[in-house]
């Protein structure tokens, strides 16, 4: 059985804290199907009480992770604009390692986005 596992992180960049209260969906991607396999919730820290893809449910292959932020960023004043340029962050990535511990990251403000493999 694997023992890698996946975890994520958000970030506000504009307010330099952790973001609480993102809806977080996972896929799994087949060419053109897409297959959720968890939702979690940000917690305090801009973590997930859990791995996203714990050990047991890890194994190779494309993923996309999906953000669900225009909540968030409404909620804390920071658009400005009738409509929201960022609303929902896709970050399609492979998993190549079933033993590893993939850490994906997003660092968030309401015009831009980056990520990176964290450890």
């Amino acid at each position: 059985m694997a023992a890698g596992y996946l975890t994520t992180h958000v970030l506000d960049t504009a307010r330099g804290l952790p973001a609480a209260g993102i809806k977080i969906a996972l896929y799994v991607v087949s060419g053109n199907s897409h297959r959720m396999i968890a939702e979690a919730e940000t917690n305090a820290d801009g973590r997930t009480d859990t791995p996203i893809l714990p050990q047991g449910k890890f194994k190779p292959g494309q993923y996309e992770l999906i953000f669900f932020c225009g909540d968030y960023i409404d909620a804390h004043g920071l658009n400005g604009e009738a409509v929201k340029f960022l609303d929902q962050i896709p970050i399609r990535f492979g998993i190549s390692d079933a033993d590893a511990h993939y850490h994906v990251p997003l660092l968030l403000s309401p015009f831009g986005y980056s990520t990176y493999r964290g450890s």
